[in-house]
């Protein structure tokens, strides 16, 4: 499964085990590692960016065991595409077989062992992307963030996942030197969905259709027709027929925020899809239009939610 997908983007061929470890240790995740058995020089490593994740495929080429003591603010989309990787957590172990795949959290210890001939793919997912998914960004989002659990997944059971991994690389490939910016954006947003849908987590996208009266869904389809206007408390209870306090009750039992933080969250993600898309070039008027006056703390809460500048995502779009 995927085979030599990033064999365009070479890093290392045939190296010593602590070059790979250490390129891991600059651009993909800190570890400390351990060779378990005699050392070769037959390791190799390749790396490329995508959609703002980042993409290796792994073989240390020995038999090795890595340790970390946390993930900051990034998600691993672990899979084994050759060999096996065994995982030891709280005195368990759990083996992950050429075929599987597995989410590692953020802030989450890690200690696994690599068989001789164990090759991985390694997806970095960077924890405010998962937050600017749609669904999650103005759906309840879990006290401590979206975890997944620890518990490998059988990718022959989930092909839409896997082709979706397959287009990326394809593209990769298939792009050499020229700038393939303009469709990194979709493909991030349908691998996110696909790696909430199928891997198990804390959070699930609740079904707003099915659990809320129509006079809260009157409101919320209001609120995404005049995202571009300052809509007050009062105006959503004249188009709900709601009071203010069942107004409040209703967004902290749906979402778990107040109707304010609700609007200002659906602003900041379709300004940014606006800018994804490349329907304005300048932040200034993209952000009075949609009601934001105080440049500064626009600039300051968008950072916040996408861990970027907005002038940043309108340079990723080009």
């Amino acid at each position: 499964m995927f085979g030599q997908q990033l064999s365009g983007t070479t890093v290392l061929h045939q190296a010593h085990p602590e070059e790979v470890s250490s390129f891991v240790n600059e651009h993909i995740g800190h570890h400390r590692m351990e060779v378990l058995r005699e050392e070769s020089e037959s390791a190799r490593l390749s790396f490329s960016e995508f959609a703002g994740f980042g993409l290796s495929q792994i073989s240390y080429g020995n038999q090795v065991r890595i340790k970390s003591p946390a993930l900051e603010s990034i998600y691993h989309l672990q899979v084994v595409t050759k060999g096996e990787c065994i995982w030891h957590q709280s005195g368990d172990r759990m083996k992950v077989m050429a075929g599987q795949a597995l989410m590692v959290n953020p802030y989450e210890r890690i200690d696994l062992e690599y068989s001789e001939d164990c090759e991985k793919l390694i997806i970095r997912i960077p924890e405010f992307a998962l937050k600017e998914v749609r669904e999650v960004a103005c759906g309840r989002l879990p006290e401590k963030g979206i975890r997944f659990s620890r518990t490998p997944l059988d990718l022959r059971a989930n092909p839409a996942l896997v082709k979706v991994m397959e287009a990326v690389f394809s593209e990769l490939e298939e792009s050499g030197s020229e700038d393939i910016t303009s469709i990194c954006i979709p493909y991030r947003e349908i691998i996110l969905r696909k790696v909430l849908k199928v891997f198990p987590s804390n959070w699930s996208c609740q079904d707003v259709e099915s659990t809320c009266k129509p006079s809260f869904l009157r409101m919320i389809r209001y609120i995404e027709d005049n995202v571009h206007r300052n809509i007050d408390i009062e105006e959503l209870s004249d188009v709900s027929s709601m009071s203010v306090r069942s107004i409040y009750n209703a967004f902290s039992r749906t979402y778990a925020t107040t109707p304010k933080c609700y609007i200002k969250q659906l602003k900041l993600q379709k300004l940014r899809e606006d800018l994804q898309k490349g329907r304005c070039r300048n932040v200034t008027e993209i952000a009075l239009d949609y009601g934001f006056s105080h440049l500064g703390r626009f600039s300051s809460d968008y950072k916040k939610c996408f861990g970027e500048l907005p002038s940043e995502t309108i340079r990723v779009a080009g």
